[in-house]
């Protein structure tokens, strides 16, 4: 594995990403704004699905405006990450933090693959005025809190 992480260091983007005067703030002002999109646009949703709004806000329609915006953002946030990653992969790889940024952003990816497979589907009945199911709260909090800890996670690989 360090073979990998030595060649992605080595490669011509790493060299362009560290020797190009304030590329790397850029992509880390980016990587900032699509974590902005990703996850407060998915705490709003949650937020929904936890109650918030119930009597107001149809599940429906903040999911077709949020979603896909948070969709973006989440593009955003892997791709700045993966350009950030590469300069000193060796040194990000053996930070603490890093498995479990990656655990619990595959945690949160399953998570919302489990609700839009089953929960999602029954969103007619519980759509407006009545509470989400166990099993969609069950996903908001699971997301929240994943997506929480990956932003916790991603702050630690700069100190651990």
């Amino acid at each position: 594995m360090d073979d990998l992480f030595s060649w992605l260091e080595d490669g011509w983007f790493a060299e362009a990403i560290r020797g190009t005067a304030y590329l790397f703030p850029v992509l880390e002002s980016i990587h900032i704004i699509g974590i902005a999109l990703l996850i407060g646009l998915a705490a709003a949703f949650d937020l929904r699905l936890l109650g918030l709004g119930r009597q107001k806000l149809r599940v429906t329609t903040m999911a077709n405006y949020l979603l896909p915006l948070s969709r973006l953002g989440f593009v955003i946030a892997a791709v700045t990450g993966v350009l950030m990653f590469l300069p000193g992969a060796s040194l990000m790889a053996d930070r603490g933090s890093a498995p479990w940024k990656l655990g619990l952003i595959l945690i949160a990816g399953l998570n919302i693959l489990s609700f839009h497979r089953r929960t999602y589907r029954s969103v007619s009945d519980w759509d407006l005025g009545e509470p989400s199911p166990v099993p969609a709260r069950i996903a908001a909090v699971v997301s929240l809190t994943s997506w929480t800890g990956v932003t916790v996670a991603g702050r630690l690989l700069a100190y651990t």
